[in-house]
């Protein structure tokens, strides 16, 4: 009986493996079936034409500034918040409130995140529909989850190496930067990952505060769109779902490029270690 009870659980296991990994390539798929017709030079290096056709440039770059800012800012308020709540903070019932609203506010639809954008960044500091704007907005969004992906990642590292730091003489300020925090980077990077994919996909709160201008940012102050804005906005106009897989496919493939930079990364710092 044990071991009919065995072989079903494991069943069960291997068949919501196969319809997860199964679901996952009928969605990407679908969309490289559908968009990648329109990959090709001009399609990525060209500029938008709203009487149809053209390229994706400008929204490209302005993704990639959004990623790049909100990451900026996001990482080390992030890892330090983390930091302190795990390693410095008295555990009580003041860092259990901490946590449960830090917990609480990556349940948050991204709407809410972007109408209190719009109202604090865009009118209240006047910073208008900007990347700036949006980065800062994303940053918000993106801030659980790297905290608690932190906080995760340094309940992993062995009190061992904490003993054994101190033990040699270092303060704790050595401990943390030369002993924890390397080790706990892959948890870490992790986070970013996440934050990463969380940015690209992001479109409701960028379209309230970056705006939906279709041109090359002259700066960070610039309204802009991005890629997730422009699919959506290009389905509407146009109605062509090929366009809107075309863009898909070029976010797959940045999210993807990303991924494994992080990861390589993070086996940098696995080697380190040892």
């Amino acid at each position: 009986m044990r071991q009919w009870k065995d072989n079903l659980l494991h069943g069960l296991l291997w068949a919501s493996a196969f319809v997860s990994v199964a679901i996952l390539f009928v969605i990407v798929g679908f969309i490289f079936y559908k968009g990648y017709q329109y990959i090709n030079f001009e399609f990525i290096f060209g500029d938008y034409s709203p009487a149809g056709g053209g390229g994706i440039w400008p929204m490209l770059v302005t993704t990639i500034y959004t990623i790049v800012i909100s990451l900026a800012i996001a990482t080390p308020i992030g890892i330090l918040a983390a930091v302190y709540l795990q390693e410095y903070a008295k555990q009580g019932r003041l860092v259990k409130i901490i946590r449960y609203a830090t917990e609480s506010l990556t349940g948050i639809p991204s709407i809410i995140y972007g109408l209190f954008g719009a109202v604090f960044f865009v009118a209240t500091l006047k910073l208008g529909m900007s990347i700036i704007a949006a980065s800062l907005t994303l940053t918000i969004i993106v801030l659980p989850v790297i905290i608690r992906t932190t906080e995760e990642a340094l309940k992993t590292v062995p009190a061992s190496y904490r003993e054994g730091s101190l033990a040699l003489g270092t303060t704790k300020l050595q401990m943390l930067y030369k002993v924890i925090l390397p080790s706990a980077m892959p948890g870490i990077l992790s986070g970013i990952i996440l934050s990463i994919g969380r940015i690209v996909g992001e479109s409701a709160a960028i379209f309230l505060t970056a705006g939906t201008v279709a041109a090359m940012p002259e700066s960070i102050f610039s309204s802009a769109r991005t890629l997730t804005v422009h699919s959506y906005l290009v389905t509407q106009e146009s109605g062509d779902i090929g366009l809107a897989a075309a863009i898909g496919i070029v976010l797959i493939v940045i999210i993807l490029i990303l991924n494994l930079s992080a990861t390589f990364i993070s086996k940098k710092f696995n080697k380190a270690d040892y």
